[in-house]
């Protein structure tokens, strides 16, 4: 099978709007306070490392995936289980991205449709897009975060020219602020959304110019941190500490106070469709990854075949995960700070300095 190729420019919007995915739209940093846009900012260099040393292990193992260079680096004894790890925890991750978006859209606005109608149709989606390929599903990538741009800059205008914004919402900072700060940021907002970029390992080998990964990657990054770091800033700003904390979607509550001379209001389909877009391309990315690493460790020739039993598991995995979504969110904080740490930031740093020290003592096979 042809091997797929896409472009930087393709990178970079994957990139954005994987890391925009959720993170954008729900609370996040669990308790950080009026400053969690401050926690965002010193979570970015530790996401810029991270991109940079899974950047690095696929320069040094041009042509592999993850799954790949564990077994070259750990050898196959120990690789393959590690790498087997991976296939349940991009699986995983990407169920309770569903769950997250189905719940959230009939809290929204579709409180009459089941759940599981809302989520198939998103899994279907998600089928799709896998079936036909990476670079259709790159190409599409780009034209949407156009649409994503746009979405945010209208949502940002109306909300700053209705006068909702209030700063002393966001400060004063505190030497205690900043400690709890930087407290929240690592591990919390370091691995989600920052460490979650693991999944890009399984896209830079179909890079059509892999030496300047590096720097579309980091620019990627930066712009997500920026935008996310503004976006939680604005919805502080406007609704104060406790209701955005309290808020399910605090930015659906945001958009929904707007009102410009009684004309400009309802603008909460952006949102909703800002929702939409986000957890499409993060679901998308994580089967991605599933696919293949499964297609790399059972040697399946043609990954597209592994898209339909990949996202099927998901979409029924996303149910079963928890009776109720304050449960869902329970179970996501002992994931986020007890397995993703290990995945996304102790085996990649583990990897990177074994090869390391392989490399210079000679090691290397």
């Amino acid at each position: 099978m042809k091997k797929e190729v896409i472009g930087l420019n393709q990178l970079f919007a994957i990139i954005v709007l994987f890391e925009l995915g959720t993170a954008i739209v729900v609370p996040i940093g669990l308790e950080s306070g009026h400053a969690v846009w401050l926690s965002i900012l010193l979570a970015l260099p530790g996401g810029l490392l991270l991109y940079l040393i899974y950047n690095d292990l696929s320069r040094q193992y041009p042509g592999l995936i993850i799954s790949g260079y564990i077994q070259k680096i750990l050898g196959r004894t120990i690789g393959w289980p590690v790498s087997l790890l991976y296939i349940s925890v991009f699986m995983f991750n990407g169920s309770r991205n569903l769950r997250e978006a189905g719940d959230l859209l009939i809290a929204a606005s579709y409180d009459r449709t089941p759940i599981f109608i809302v989520n198939a149709i998103m899994a279907i989606a998600v089928m799709y897009i896998l079936n036909k390929g990476l670079e259709v599903f790159a190409r599409t990538a780009e034209i949407y975060l156009v649409v994503i741009f746009i979405m945010g800059l209208i949502c940002s205008f109306v909300v700053i020219a209705a006068g909702l914004v209030d700063f002393k919402n966001l400060f004063p900072l505190h030497a205690e602020d900043w400690k709890q700060s930087l407290g929240l940021a690592y591990p919390n907002i370091w691995i989600f959304p920052f460490g979650e970029l693991i999944c890009i390992t399984t896209v830079l080998p179909h890079l059509q110019k892999s030496r300047l990964t590096g720097k579309m990657g980091i620019a990627a990054v930066v712009l997500s941190g920026i935008l996310l770091c503004v976006t939680h800033a604005i919805e502080l700003s406007v609704l104060g500490e406790d209701v955005y904390y309290r808020a399910t979607f605090p930015m659906y509550t945001t958009i929904t106070l707007v009102n410009l001379a009684n004309f400009v209001q309802r603008l909460d389909a952006l949102v909703i469709l800002t929702l939409i877009i986000g957890v499409f391309f993060k679901l998308a990315l994580y089967c991605y990854a599933a696919i293949a690493v499964t297609a790399d460790l059972f040697k399946v020739k043609d990954t597209r075949m592994l898209a339909v039993p990949v996202v099927v598991v998901v979409l029924f995995s996303s149910f079963i995960s928890a009776e109720s979504y304050p449960r869902h969110m329970e179970e996501g904080t002992v994931f986020l700070r007890y397995i993703l740490p290990v995945t996304c930031a102790a085996i990649p740093i583990l990897l990177f300095i074994v090869h390391r020290i392989r490399k210079k003592f000679g090691l290397l096979r």
